[in-house]
């Protein structure tokens, strides 16, 4: 199926055409044709929306011109793993209801270096990527089960208590050999090999300073004179949670698709003057002037800050959203 209307005039013959055969295509392959995923630049693959709808959207707003490989609707994508075949994922088909494949093998991947010196811990969860989650069952594995039953459990702010009730009941309905674990403490036991490091550290009260370093020693702040500690020295008053960003950026450059996304802003990204994305505005625009070096080099990131719901004003009872690029 030729794709070229995509990029043509929405008001064309051709691009009418080419989102009639797109809808069509779409609608016959979703499992609930009222609740096809929407690429239109205004959903951005975020909402679903019936037929009718659709169509609609496409031709008012435009559809994602870099998406010539319908993977959301069915197809599958060329020269690279069949998500939809793959016995190792979770999902077999990308139109769910509520979630996307969890790409195992690049998690294993992905973790595979900073497991280097834990040999066991990997080995771990390669055998829960393999390991079906009951005997016989071909759309599961112990891992990406539990991916998926996390991954609802972040989504919606489910408590630890209400999350290990939903896995008791999940277990008592599954065969008998299944291998779900019956509580929260095991799901995470299970997931911390996958997730990245943290440290913490020991805060000033009165957030004057931060015990590293040349402080790290110290049992009070060197400014205000507060103790570092309650009442007992082993208890901190107050404890920074820090998340090392670098280790991060690694893994996301170690996945093929990740590491497309992030460079998607040079590569794929629609140039015809509206306000998309942050690469259309004119701050991004006087980085790269400023920092030609920087700015010339598509894989270097920009860091942005953002608060919801802080007020940086003081006394002020109303909350703000603010959003600071670096």
């Amino acid at each position: 199926m030729d794709r070229k209307w995509i990029s043509a005039n929405r008001l064309s013959k051709e691009y009418e055409i080419g989102v009639k055969e797109f809808v069509e295509f779409a609608v016959k392959n979703a499992k609930d044709p009222n609740r096809v995923v929407c690429p239109c630049l205004k959903c951005c693959f975020g909402k679903r929306v019936r037929e009718d709808e659709l169509e609609g959207h496409l031709v008012c707003n435009g559809i994602d011109q870099s998406y010539t490989c319908w993977i959301r609707h069915g197809e599958k994508k060329k020269g690279n793993i069949n998500f939809e075949n793959s016995s190792t994922y979770a999902s077999t088909d990308f139109d769910t209801d509520t979630y996307e494949p969890d790409r195992v093998d690049e998690i294993a991947k992905a973790v595979e270096e900073d497991l280097r010196d834990c040999p066991k811990m990997f080995e771990s969860l390669l055998s829960d990527a393999e390991k079906e989650l009951y005997n016989g069952c071909t759309k599961f594995t112990r891992l990406s089960a539990i991916l998926k039953l996390y991954n609802l459990k972040a989504s919606n702010g489910w408590s630890d208590k209400s999350f290990t009730e939903l896995l008791t009941l999940i277990k008592d309905m599954l065969p008998d050999d299944n291998e779900l674990p019956s509580r929260t403490y095991e799901a995470k036991r299970i997931l911390c090999s996958i997730g990245m490091s943290y440290e913490r550290i020991h805060a000033c009260p009165n957030d004057c300073i931060l015990f590293r370093n040349e402080y790290e020693l110290l049992k009070a702040c060197p400014k205000c004179n507060v103790s570092r500690y309650k009442k007992k020295e082993s208890t901190p008053a107050k404890v920074v949670w820090y998340f090392p960003i670098i280790p991060r950026f690694r893994r996301m450059y170690r996945s093929e698709e990740d590491s497309k996304h992030l460079t998607w802003h040079a590569d794929e990204r629609i140039r015809d003057g509206m306000f998309r994305h942050p690469a259309d505005s004119p701050q991004w625009a006087k980085i790269d002037h400023e920092y030609p070096e920087f700015g010339i080099e598509s894989r270097n990131l920009r860091l942005a800050l953002s608060t919801d719901g802080m007020n940086p004003h003081g006394l002020q009872s109303i909350s703000h959203s603010t959003c600071v690029s670096l």
